[in-house]
């Protein structure tokens, strides 16, 4: 999920992921990046920490203090922790760079529902913003990714998140199609979580099996075949032991994911317009997200789908991007607005 702000300097732009929050600021790019985590005390709700620090307590916690991930599937979990982060960064980053009161554009997953856009606009509002408004998640990718969102052609964007991947065609400024999955990043580090306890007979939590996802990770076999060592409790003694997991046996694990990552693509082709595709077809997919840097997903895309596909420059940056450019041209951007609220 992003936020972005309009003109303005003192407005601002986030994109607060099920994974990372991103902040913009106008004419400064990007000035925060850090986990979407938050430790708070469960008795009075104080926070103990955000970020990197609140991340690495994550099943660490004694029992007076929870740390968690508030956003999944690119929507509002935990609404508490949510709005406890959210009030913690905004307010974070309005102190250090002199910003008041900014007006602020949340960028939400296609398919969202009303309530769960009432609450993001509600806490948003909370937490000092003087308007809200909200944009379609893909699009903010699109923007951010360099493509002309605006003209009368049609571009088709895959953005693969931690929570959600979301498929959008995009013309004249509107998302045309679009479709989503609440499978992408999170979904492989479960893959290879119950691949490792079925076939090495190994537990292993979620720190492991991001580190094994970002260093093995592949949606097809690689020419060199790599391998890490990892350390977790072997299961039938229960004490810690160190095995090896290879590039190969992680694809394995992986391959559902891509599947319905490339099912949904081709779904979404098959909703769209003729002309619109023949303009994806010469034009080309492009990916953004983490999910982009899956090595070698854009070939596997590329020969399911037989159209060219592309990895946009800094595809973690893209929503965040996309805020400032259209910060810097919202008269041209502005029907990429999906509600206001004032």
């Amino acid at each position: 999920m992003g936020i972005f702000s309009l003109e303005g300097s003192k407005d601002i732009g986030m994109d607060l992921g099920t994974s990372n929050i991103l902040l913009t600021i106008k004419g400064k790019g990007i000035v925060l990046n850090e986990p979407a985590v938050v430790a708070i005390k469960r008795q009075n709700n104080e926070i103990v920490a955000t970020g990197h620090e609140a991340k690495e307590m994550i099943g660490r916690t004694p029992e007076q203090i929870r740390a968690v991930r508030p956003m999944k599937d690119g929507v509002i979990a935990d609404f508490t922790a949510t709005q406890l982060m959210i009030k913690n960064i905004i307010t974070k980053v309005c102190k250090r760079y002199n910003v008041g009161r900014p007006r602020v554009v949340v960028g939400v997953p296609s398919g969202i529902t009303e309530v769960e856009e009432r609450a993001v606009e509600e806490d948003v509002s909370q937490d000092g913003a003087r308007e809200v408004f909200l944009i379609e998640e893909p699009m903010a990718a699109a923007i951010g990714a360099g493509l002309d969102v605006a003209e009368p052609t049609g571009n088709m964007v895959v953005d693969i998140g931690a929570g959600t991947t979301e498929v959008a065609v995009i013309s004249l400024g509107g998302i045309v199609v679009s479709d989503s999955i609440k499978i992408a990043g999170d979904a492989i580090d479960d893959e290879i979580i119950n691949y490792i306890k079925n076939n090495l007979n190994l537990a292993i939590g979620y720190t492991t099996a991001e580190q094994v996802k970002l260093e093995l990770g592949c949606a097809m076999p690689l020419v060199t075949q790599k391998s890490l060592e990892i350390r977790g409790r072997e299961l039938t003694t229960g004490l810690p032991e160190n095995k090896i997991v290879t590039s190969e046996q992680v694809q394995e694990a992986m391959a559902p994911i891509i599947e319905r990552i490339i099912d949904l693509i081709k779904a979404t082709l098959e909703k769209t317009p003729p002309e619109l595709v023949s303009d994806i077809i010469e034009r080309g997919i492009t990916l953004t997200g983490g999910g982009a840097l899956i090595k070698n997903i854009d070939t596997v895309i590329s020969q399911r789908t037989e159209i060219p596909v592309y990895i946009a420059e800094r595809p973690l940056d893209c929503v965040a991007n996309g805020t400032s450019k259209t910060i810097e041209d919202m008269d041209k951007l502005r029907t990429a607005l999906l509600k206001r609220k004032k």
